[in-house]
Parts: structure tokens; C-alpha cells; sequence
């Protein structure tokens, strides 16, 4: 049976999917897997029934998701939505939000990864400074960013994520503001705060199947086409620890020479850097 993949289908033209993924699916049809299609719009909006209603029935091989970021909680809708019609996911909903979320994946990398605090907190509410404080002082002095439990805004490096020092309560309350501010009803889980890092290299992802690297990649953001094979031997470990079937970590060199991972994730909702070969990718998927 081919394995199935479940896509986000394009707005405009919904027998088809999503212009961004449509190169991988016609991949993953090439190498014998099967692609059906999600309506991702009306899984954000709650309507996971109707999201997956063109999905076959009773599928007899459990489906990967592939396509945009889905919310934890709207994941164990489609979940639920999907097991009605007879079709299950190869990464149950449990499994997803560990991976997808950095508290479910902080302490299996606890070691290879910079240094973690944050707090549950939900969109539109706000942090007081001394809650701030607190968390920053588990954290070890100096510079340090804000994201919530799944990204950043890295693109407003200054405004919205880098505190030059963590102890500077009143820069680290404006830039956690600001970010909650510009993340709006997006914010995922809450508040974190990591301890920087610099890093020589630009980042690679690195594609991981049931423990295994399969594949690396620039990451999407960089302009390189080529990047250097990172060091796993400590980071290996640590995704065999997590599990969760489909897993994508970001690397980069830290100008000790040390490869850390600077961020990890669910594979089904990472992105591939446009230059990458999708019929590798879609290998990883249907292998």
C-alpha cells in the first residue's frame, strides 16, 4: 500500500495542493506514495470535519501531515477528525506536541541546546516584570532571546528577540511585550526565554526518521545552496530520546567549534530550502 501524505490544499484551487508543496507532492506520487488533501483554513478555524473531508476512508497505512504549522490543539482535532473517518496519523498527537513545542523536546536536548526557562502564558494576557526576573535568573547571566514554545520573530531581532542582558529587567519587559504584541492570537504556549549563543556558521536542518539522519539541508532563511555536514554524534542521542517519528533540527556551529542545536521541531510542519532536491525529501517520507 503506498503510504499516504496529507497535504494542505490551495485555497484558490482546491483539488490541488498548495502551491508551496506542490513540487514535494508530485515527488512523493513519483516514488509511490499517495497524497491527499487537508483544508488547513478550515482546521484553523475549527471545523476539522470539514477539513478533511475529501481524505479517503479507511485508509489501511497511517498518514504523515505535511504542510503549514497547525496549533497543537487543532492537531488532535484533525487527529480526532481523521480516526472518524477510518485513517490515522504516524504521529499521534501526543508525539506532535512534544516535538513541535520546546518544552515536550527541552530536556532530551538539555545538553546540545542553549539554555531554557519559560511560562504558560495566553495570547493577549501580560507578564508582570518580577515574573520575568524570576525566569531570567535560571538562566546563566548575560544576553539572551524571547520566543514562545514554537518560533521566534528574528526578523525584528532588536524589537521583539534579542535582550542584550537578561538582567536588564526593563529591556527584557519591553521586548517580551512587544513580541507579545506583534504575536497577537499566534502566540504558541507561552513566554521563553534561552540564553544566546554565537555561532560562526549559518544554520542546517537536519532531517531525522525514527532516530535516524536522513537528510541535511541549508536551512530555508539561508542563501547558501551548500553547508557543512554537522557534528551528531551528541545530538543522535538526544533525538532517539525524544522519538516522535518525523523530527527536524536546526545546528549551528558555535564559535567554540561545539555544533548546537539552535531549534527543533516537528519535520511535518518544517520547510525545505527551495533549492533543496524534493524527490530526496520525499523519500525520507515514503521509504
Amino acid at each position: 500500500m503506498p503510504t499516504p501524505v496529507l497535504y494542505c490544499r490551495d485555497p484558490l484551487r482546491p483539488k490541488r495542493v498548495d502551491e508551496h508543496f506542490a513540487a514535494e507532492a508530485a515527488a512523493v506520487r513519483a516514488a509511490g506514495g499517495a497524497v491527499a488533501l487537508v483544508d488547513h483554513d478550515a482546521l484553523l478555524a475549527g471545523e476539522p470535519d470539514r477539513a478533511v473531508a475529501s481524505v479517503p476512508v479507511d485508509l489501511p497505512e497511517a498518514a504523515w501531515y505535511r504542510g503549514w504549522m497547525v496549533p497543537t490543539d487543532r492537531y488532535a482535532e484533525l487527529a480526532d477528525a481523521l480516526a472518524r473517518r477510518g485513517v490515522r496519523l504516524r504521529v499521534p498527537p501526543g508525539r506532535y506536541r512534544a516535538v513541535h513545542e520546546l518544552p515536550g523536546w527541552y530536556r532530551a536536548f538539555e545538553a546540545v541546546t542553549p539554555a531554557s526557562a519559560w511560562l504558560p502564558v495566553t495570547p493577549g494576557a501580560t507578564v508582570a516584570d518580577e515574573e520575568l526576573a524570576e525566569l531570567a535568573a535560571r538562566l546563566p547571566a548575560g544576553p539572551g532571546i524571547v520566543k514562545d514554545f514554537v518560533k521566534s520573530r528574528k526578523h525584528e531581532w532588536h524589537e521583539a528577540c534579542f535582550v542584550p542582558d537578561l538582567a536588564d529587567t526593563v529591556r527584557l519587559g519591553r521586548v517580551v511585550r512587544r513580541f507579545l504584541d506583534l504575536q497577537g492570537d499566534d502566540l504558541a504556549g507561552g513566554i521563553v526565554l534561552r540564553a544566546f549563543e554565537p555561532f560562526d556558521d549559518p544554520e542546517v536542518r537536519v532531517w531525522w526518521r525514527d532516530g535516524s539522519p536522513e537528510l541535511v539541508t541549508p536551512h530555508p532563511d539561508s542563501a547558501r545552496i551548500r553547508c557543512p555536514e554537522p557534528d551528531l554524534a551528541a545530538v543522535r542521542p538526544a533525538v532517539e530520546a525524544l522519538g516522535g517519528g518525523l523530527v527536524a533540527t536546526d545546528l549551528a556551529r558555535r564559535t567554540d567549534g561545539a555544533w548546537r542545536v539552535v531549534e527543533a521541531g516537528s519535520g511535518q510542519v518544517s520547510d525545505l530550502h527551495p533549492d533543496v532536491d524534493r524527490a530526496g525529501f520525499a523519500a525520507l517520507l515514503t521509504g
